[in-house]
């Protein structure tokens, strides 16, 4: 039970905030499409990243689908730290940079806590 618990916690709370997160920039939320242009990064390209979150959450959400889990999880890997290196580049303040690598934390916690049925064969 605590190791289900374990997993089921990081894993819906990392969901919710990428699904959140996801359908601000989807939405054309002015805020999250402003910070996208202050850190250098083109028009269409919240619409994009807003959609791959949203798919992302889902596949960590649904039953079975072992192998997009995997997919989606090296995906969120390379969003929040590419986020996380965006924030430094612009001179952000470290909390800005940090926020990104917390969420990091949370999709690995669900990755290496994942129940069996959730893993690709061995």
């Amino acid at each position: 039970m605590a190791r289900t618990l374990g997993y089921w916690i990081p894993t819906v709370l990392f969901s919710l905030a990428m699904t959140a997160s996801g359908l601000s920039s989807l939405l054309g939320v002015e805020e999250m499409v402003a910070n996208f242009a202050r850190l250098g990064f083109p028009a269409w390209f919240p619409a994009w990243l807003g959609g791959a979150k949203l798919l992302g959450a889902a596949t960590l959400l649904a039953p079975g689908l072992a192998r997009l889990k995997e997919w989606a999880t090296s995906g969120f890997t390379i969003v929040l730290t590419s986020a996380s290196m965006a924030h430094i580049a612009a001179g952000d303040p470290v909390g800005d940079a940090i926020a990104p690598l917390i969420m990091l934390g949370l999709c690995l916690a669900s990755w290496a806590l994942r129940p069996a049925t959730r893993k690709l064969a061995a």
